[in-house]
């Protein structure tokens, strides 16, 4: 799923094309909304808000989409659309004006709503770690109270916006706490180190198209633990795990290092796991057993 920064992103982009223009052309192919008129209303901004979009319009309406897990909007010319791109099946909204259109593709979630009505989509949203209105004091409070563990905390989004799994595993990884913590077991001063090292990375991450937490943008770099299952941890070269953290069907992947972040979480069996994408072993030993790497 696209984190905040990648969120951000696409806001910038979709603002920079559409804002102070008019609409020539507007689709959302989702359910009754198919039938909304918005040719002709203005975009007076497009902003992000954790991991949602809002795009406000002069006639006091916002289209909200969220990009779950595949979506994305693609800016491209209008004068350059084609019959075949507009039936796309993926397709799920189009807002295009005289010389841009927007392509909203494989859409999570896309709503139509009065713009002083936001808050119902995303009121109950914690402080947006990317937002002009960041409040780390409020969100160290609502993480440490949580009631749940660490790793869970920070990918409610209800406690801060905007963190996603990458980022929830590498800030946990760098500043070397067990995800499975319980977030109230943890200092002040350390879930305010978390904190402030999740804004750091999400705030680096948005002036860049490839998302890099190590700083090393090269294909197979730009992670310590996030997607390296099986690989070996950058910092003391025994396996990186992956394992189910949250109660289903909430529950998200969390890789960590068990020798750097406090042994195996207690939903991880400790079986050898392979790097991503590598082939079936004929082979298989637990955790203990060794470094990764090995047959």
């Amino acid at each position: 799923m696209p984190e905040g920064d990648t969120v951000w992103r696409t806001a910038q982009r979709l603002d920079a094309a559409l804002r102070g223009t008019q609409l020539t052309r507007a689709e959302l192919r989702w359910g009754a909304l198919i039938d909304a008129d918005l040719v002709g209303a203005t975009t007076v901004e497009v902003v992000s808000r954790g991991k949602h979009l809002l795009h406000r319009l002069d006639s006091g309406l916002t289209v909200h989409s969220h990009l779950r897990m595949e979506g994305q909007w693609r800016i491209e010319a209008t004068s350059g659309l084609t019959a075949r791109a507009l039936a796309n099946h993926q397709l799920r909204a189009l807002l295009a004006t005289d010389t841009w259109a927007a392509l909203g593709l494989r859409l999570g979630m896309l709503d139509l709503i009065e713009t002083a009505r936001e808050g119902d989509l995303v009121g109950h949203l914690g402080p947006d770690v990317l937002g002009p209105d960041w409040d780390s004091a409020e969100a160290i409070r609502r993480v440490h109270g949580s009631g749940v563990s660490i790793g869970e905390a920070l990918l409610d989004q209800r406690n801060l916006a905007g963190v996603g799994t990458m980022y929830a595993a590498e800030s946990l990884f760098v500043q070397a706490l067990p995800p499975w913590r319980a977030a109230a077991e943890l200092r002040e001063e350390e879930i305010r180190a978390l904190i402030a090292r999740v804004h750091r990375m999400l705030d680096t991450g948005r002036a860049h198209a490839i998302q890099s937490t190590t700083g090393d943008r090269r294909l197979g770099s730009t992670t310590y633990v996030h997607g390296r299952s099986g690989k070996p941890c950058r910092r003391c070269g025994m396996p990186v795990r992956v394992a189910m953290i949250g109660i289903a069907p909430r529950d998200r992947t969390m890789f960590y290092c068990p020798t750097c972040q406090g042994g195996l979480g207690p939903t991880d069996d400790g079986r050898r796991q392979r790097p991503l994408g590598t082939s079936p072993s004929r082979r298989s030993s637990d955790y203990r057993g060794g470094r990764a790497g090995g047959p």
